[in-house]
């Protein structure tokens, strides 16, 4: 565990400015271009899908993805823009893997990206914890993606706090009935959907855009191809997806689960 010894422009927007920051990782990432992404932790398969894509596009040209860690929607990001490339901010001490579903993942990224938190070591997490969590995801990004959410979620607390940062908020557009948070944070003007990622990512993009690549191990499995034929085409990625949980076998056809 070690304290963060440097002042951050960008989390002058918050309340109030942390008293401590406690990292571990590669500090170099706060350098780099960030974009906050969160969500709920019960997704639909839409929201994760597009967050994948989402994510993997902006690590690919090489923005930051920061989120807070938790399942759902932010293990999904943090894990699609890869662990070198991924800031988790926490709502326990640094020694402390929260969720513990999320502990190899959280592992991994403090082992290639980067992991901050506002509480001593041994700090298990509380409601407020939180909420201080969400200000600091919020604090770092440039701007907020919220994938997924309904109304009352942790989500729009976060929501609450790039508004006050004057933070530009920006939503996937979800159908009638679904994600009905976003949808009203649309309704009222408060939002702006992101109906094409790649125009979005461009907007930040560090790479030109013509650099980015899609992940066309996860474009080819969309069409639930048979098993054999993902084997066929990608022999070594195939097994990777598997043990990661990125797809499942079901009837001899490979279903993605991101």
């Amino acid at each position: 565990m070690n304290l963060l010894g440097k002042n951050l422009p960008e989390l002058l927007s918050m309340k109030s400015y942390p008293k401590q920051i406690f990292y571990s990782g590669n500090l170099k990432l706060l350098d780099a271009v960030k974009i906050s992404i969160v969500g709920a932790r019960k997704t639909s398969k839409y929201a994760r899908l597009l967050t994948h894509e989402l994510a993997f596009k902006l690590s690919q040209a090489g923005v930051c993805v920061v989120s807070g860690g938790a399942i759902g929607v932010d293990a999904i990001a943090h894990k699609s823009a890869g662990a070198s490339n991924t800031i988790a901010v926490l709502p326990c001490g640094i020694d402390i893997k929260y969720p513990s579903i999320n502990k190899n993942l959280l592992s991994d990224i403090q082992d290639n990206g980067l992991l901050l938190s506002q509480f001593d070591e041994g700090f298990r997490a509380t409601p407020w914890s939180f909420v201080l969590r969400n200000e600091l995801v919020v604090a770092l990004g440039e701007v907020l993606i919220v994938a997924e959410a309904e109304l009352g979620s942790g989500s729009m607390r976060s929501v609450e706090f790039a508004k006050k940062m004057g933070k530009e908020i920006f939503v996937f557009p979800h159908r009638l009935g679904e994600s009905n948070a976003t949808n009203i944070l649309l309704k009222e003007g408060n939002a702006t959907a992101i109906y094409d990622i790649d125009e979005f990512v461009s907007r930040f993009a560090v790479y030109k855009t013509d650099e980015v690549q899609s992940d066309s191990f996860l474009e080819f499995c969309r069409n639930f191809p048979t098993y054999d034929e993902v084997l066929k085409k990608y022999p070594n990625r195939i097994f990777e997806a598997e043990l990661n949980g990125e797809v499942e076998v079901i009837n001899g056809k490979v279903v993605l689960k991101v």
